[in-house]
């Protein structure tokens, strides 16, 4: 099965309005940015984007806000985007919030076939409101759900053209997980080589999670807050 495609445009093909996407990344750290600059170009409306957060006002998952083409964001952290606040006090944007543990476990439940799970995060919160409780050994759990998503779009270092995939220190992050767990899953890469070229032994995600990759281009890599001190 060939599958690369020439870009991003090519690769998000299918994408429709009202679809859930899981987008990787943590802060703006490996995000497909190539990837989201495509679902700004395309203009699907009313999409469900799961992704740990939204980016900041004017990258990443940002771009996509500012266009209000996110109708519901499944998000762990929220705090670097004030159009994501203003959106979501204003009652525009519907927002539903998750341990960070929690939604890392959704992501990866998801991927490995798995349905519910037990965890005592959250429980005696709003997070539990309306969500089937158990006690285990004395203490009480939650149970939640996999995650699935239509389209899942990842950011990854390396990748072979049958998609073996490996991710670059902290990049690595929500990549891997929520590669498992697309229907249709997207990766862009930094540097595309041919089989054999990647150590197996050090193989991330193996391709047969992924169904399109492409060689990705012009990565900025922002930075969210840059700290710096003076030299002594």
């Amino acid at each position: 099965m060939n599958k690369v495609v020439a870009n991003a445009d090519v690769a998000l093909e299918g994408i429709r309005d009202n679809m859930t996407l899981m987008v990787g990344g943590f802060g703006l750290c490996g995000i497909p940015e190539n990837s989201i600059a495509a679902l700004v170009r395309k203009g699907v409306k009313g999409l469900t984007c799961i992704s740990n957060n939204a980016g900041v006002d004017d990258f990443g998952l940002g771009l996509l806000l500012q266009t209000k083409q996110i109708k519901k964001m499944i998000s762990s952290y929220v705090g670097e985007n004030a159009e994501f606040e203003r959106q979501m006090l204003s009652g525009e944007l519907e927002v539903e919030l998750i341990p960070q543990g929690t939604l890392a476990e959704r992501c990866r439940a998801g991927g490995a076939g798995i349905p519910a799970f037990y965890t005592p995060a959250g429980y005696g919160t709003e997070v539990a409101e309306g969500k089937e409780t158990r006690e285990f050994n004395g203490k009480m759990y939650v149970m939640e759900h996999g995650f699935h998503a239509d389209f899942a779009l990842v950011k990854a270092w390396k990748g072979d053209t049958q998609g073996n995939l490996l991710f670059r220190h902290t990049a690595r992050n929500f990549n891997p997980l929520m590669a498992m767990a697309g229907k249709i899953t997207v990766v862009e890469v930094e540097e595309l080589v041919e089989p054999g070229e990647l150590d197996p032994n050090t193989i991330h995600t193996p391709g047969i999670f992924v169904q399109r990759i492409f060689q990705g281009s012009n990565y900025e890599k922002r930075i969210e807050q840059r700290t710096t001190r003076k030299r002594n």
